[in-house]
């Protein structure tokens, strides 16, 4: 979704979907075949097997996954991994199906949720339902959304790379200069915006929140608790319509609320960047944001809370993003060296490493019980808020569509921030162009 984010300094441009790029998975999914990257399959004659990295990640997560990188080359020398190429992980989406249509693409790709069923379609993309189904952590013991995000059909796809979730962090100084009483679990969307009415102050320049206005995944993925909770959901059952027709118009009657009462910075730059400096600047009383979020709020030096999403049933919901490590097939030696590679990386003194530095959250609840990852907890206000959330959290559709769904949900949201369309007028616009990208043959 690096310190702020490693991938990024939010899920925005984590998660856009390019339609070009997607148009090339398909094309690369129909005409490549057999294997391509290199014809001796990484193997020098006599020596180790060398597979290539596309790990996507900047500042804190490049060093820590090539520490681990370093680790494992040394626990095993038969295997060398290549982490010299590839892009960020923002713009892997286009360099993958561009690398499938040439014919010449990495072993192991650092590839988003939203991104892996277009990805899938390639037939180089190996299937690892035997490797993570009998690994030495038991499948059931990773959370529930790492696996969904995964998981196509009856089919383990990828492997899980990164989990994170949604929550509110509040700034106390904000909250109580407006002499406002901090949120607690259990509260709800009216709450949210009534307090966010009361925490804003012109004179100041104070908003209660803030929302990405951009239209794309940032903007989006926000909505998709509040849909859930109302009983909606992204894609309709038999997948030729949206499953929020009716729920997806109450849903932005909150941000229709929050604009009526001029309490939400709209955020007009992807990234969320701005949306993020206001509210480190002491001038914004709430954002709902991940654990990404965390070290730059504590290097900001803000005295904060955070609290579980609201809801309107009384029940926690959120959402979780999580991102794959995805294999592609070279050959059988190299198969079997990224097998070797993720699964190792995937253990729990492997992940808590990769979740401490880099910042994700544990990929199972073996992580979770590790000693490090306690002391992370302890010293981490609120972290602790953002594991717990996992256990209700849902993840997006493994559908090719979704990304059509997103967009024309996306550019709703902004019609409401921006007061051009009732909540209403923006989910019959959102129906219409979504429901017809749904009923084209996938």
């Amino acid at each position: 979704m690096g310190a702020v984010r490693h991938i990024t300094s939010s899920p925005s441009r984590r998660d856009v979907l390019r339609g070009g790029a997607l148009a090339l998975a398909a094309m690369a999914g129909a005409s490549v075949s057999g294997c391509a990257s290199g014809a001796d399959d990484g193997a020098a004659a006599g020596g180790p097997v060398t597979i290539e990295l596309w790990h996507g990640q900047t500042d804190v997560g490049r060093e820590a996954i090539e520490r681990l990188v370093a680790d494992f080359e040394r626990a095993h020398p038969d295997i060398k991994i290549d982490t010299g190429g590839g892009v960020l992980a923002d713009a892997m989406l286009q360099k993958v199906t561009a690398a499938l249509a040439a014919g010449s693409y990495p072993d192991i790709a650092y590839i988003f949720g939203s991104d892996l069923a277009n990805v899938a379609r390639s037939p180089q993309v190996v299937d690892l339902t035997d490797m993570m189904s009998s690994g030495p952590t038991p499948w059931t013991d990773y959370w529930a959304p790492a696996r969904a995000a995964v998981t196509l059909g009856d089919k383990i796809k990828a492997a899980p790379a990164l989990l994170d979730s949604l929550a509110v962090v509040c700034n106390k100084k904000v909250f109580s200069a407006a002499g406002v009483d901090l949120p607690k679990e259990g509260w709800t969307w009216q709450e949210f915006t009534e307090t966010a009415k009361r925490l804003t102050d012109k004179g100041s320049g104070t908003f209660g929140t803030g929302w990405p206005g951009t239209g794309d995944e940032d903007t989006v993925w926000r909505m998709w608790p509040l849909i859930w909770d109302l009983g909606g959901d992204v894609i309709a059952p038999g997948g030729r319509e949206i499953g929020f027709a009716t729920t997806g118009e109450r849903a932005l009657e909150v941000v229709r609320t929050l604009v009526g009462d001029a309490s939400v910075y709209v955020d007009p730059k992807p990234g969320s960047e701005q949306m993020y400096k206001v509210f480190l600047a002491g001038r914004m009383g709430m954002v709902i944001t991940g654990p990404w979020q965390l070290p730059d709020i504590v290097g900001a030096e803000i005295d904060y809370h955070v609290v579980p999403l609201p809801s309107f049933s009384g029940k926690p919901i959120t959402i979780s993003g999580p991102d794959t490590w995805t294999v592609f097939d070279n050959g059988e030696a190299r198969v079997k060296a990224a097998r070797t590679f993720l699964a190792w990386l995937m253990q729990p003194e492997q992940d808590v490493r990769w979740d401490v530095e880099a910042g994700s959250l544990p990929l199972s609840k073996r992580t979770q019980s590790l000693p490090a990852w306690s002391k992370q907890v302890e010293k981490t206000e609120g972290l602790s808020v953002f594991v717990k959330t996992l256990e209700t959290a849902r993840v997006r559709p493994n559908d090719p569509a979704y990304p059509h769904v997103s967009k024309a949900l996306g550019e709703a949201v902004v019609a409401v921030l921006l007061g051009k369309s009732t909540p209403a007028e923006a989910l019959s616009a959102c129906a219409a162009k979504a429901n017809t990208a749904l009923r084209v043959p996938r």
